[in-house]
């Protein structure tokens, strides 16, 4: 099969195509033909080796694909040849084919194409934690998100939504906020034009919102929290923007607030019932239509290293996914 190598730890463009052995499962597996994987940006800060997690080299990026059962391992019961999934394996997935546990792969109800599925085990699956898990967020308080219109943001604000929230979208530029008001911003607010603390008084009256989804970090983190409500709870998410904020600490208990860390990847690995029970509820919000994920962008497999530089620069909207 054809796989994306990453040889040495090194920008995206560095990242080859080339033919390696098809994958066999074992007890427990299952190989899956990738007809779209997911391209996130954890999967750039891994091959530029920035990531918490460092894969022995050389190995295939690419953390999430949807596809077809092409072949089961011993022990694999409830998965069959055929079959349409989704999985997340945090490698592997920039290929042909797909090496997954059984454990981490979903089935996918008719009506989901492979494209939108590829794009929700990471970016989704991150947002429902976060605010069903992490935030708690509950119908009719407002739920502030940063770099509303990227992969987890956008999924964020359509999330928030499905659940009750009232939602304002931050991000760059106007195209960005229309594309929020498309998938159900109730307000929008431009950081690159006004003054975030600003703004979000003026569409809070004055009280703050009561949840905020931060995968930006860098300077909008400090005056976004200084605008929180009272036991308002913040998300951190990622840091897209470059840098890793420094909170004074007097902020929390002036505001009786709570800061809160998302690691998805980590939290399917210790709950996996608890994940699946997640996903399970999101995948009934896309087959009914009450959620849309958007795929803005499909690349080729040779041309993955440009769908990284594309995320790297902030030039991504919604999902971009790889169809090998």
């Amino acid at each position: 099969m054809r796989a994306l190598i990453c040889s040495a730890f090194d920008q995206p463009e560095a990242l080859t195509v080339q033919t390696v052995p098809d994958p066999t499962p074992g007890p427990g597996e299952v190989v899956l033909r990738v007809e779209a994987a997911g391209v996130n940006y954890p999967d750039a800060l891994m091959v530029m080796g920035q990531y918490q997690v460092k894969p022995p080299l050389p190995f295939t990026p690419g953390a999430e694909a949807a596809g077809v059962i092409s072949a089961v391992g011993e022990g694999v019961t409830h998965l069959r040849v055929g079959q349409r999934v989704a999985a997340f394996t945090g490698t592997g997935a920039f290929a042909e084919q797909l090496l997954a546990p059984a454990t981490s792969v979903m089935p996918l109800p008719d009506g989901v194409p492979s494209d939108v599925a590829a794009g929700l085990p990471l970016a989704f699956g991150t947002s429902m934690h976060a605010l069903v898990d992490r935030a708690q967020l509950k119908g009719g308080e407002t739920l502030l998100v940063l770099g509303a219109a990227g992969g987890v943001g956008l999924a964020a604000v359509m999330i928030g939504k499905a659940l009750g929230a009232r939602v304002i979208a931050a991000a760059s530029s106007e195209e960005k906020l229309a594309l929020c008001r498309e998938h159900g911003a109730d307000e929008t607010l431009n950081y690159s034009t006004g003054d975030l603390r600003e703004q979000i008084k003026t569409l809070t009256d004055g009280k703050g919102p009561d949840v905020i989804y931060d995968p930006v970090g860098g300077d909008l983190a400090e005056p976004a929290f200084r605008s929180m409500g009272w036991g308002g709870r913040y998300l951190v998410v990622g840091f897209a923007g470059g840098g890793i904020p420094k909170l004074p600490l007097n902020l929390p208990l002036l505001k009786g607030a709570s800061l809160v860390g998302v690691f998805w990847g980590e939290f399917a690995r210790r709950d996996s019932r608890a994940n699946a029970r997640n996903l399970a509820r999101l995948l009934g919000w896309v087959a009914d239509g009450t959620i849309r994920p958007l795929v803005s962008e499909r690349y080729l497999l040779e041309r993955t290293p440009d769908a990284l530089r594309a995320l790297l620069e902030r030039r991504v909207t919604g999902k971009v996914v790889v169809t090998p």
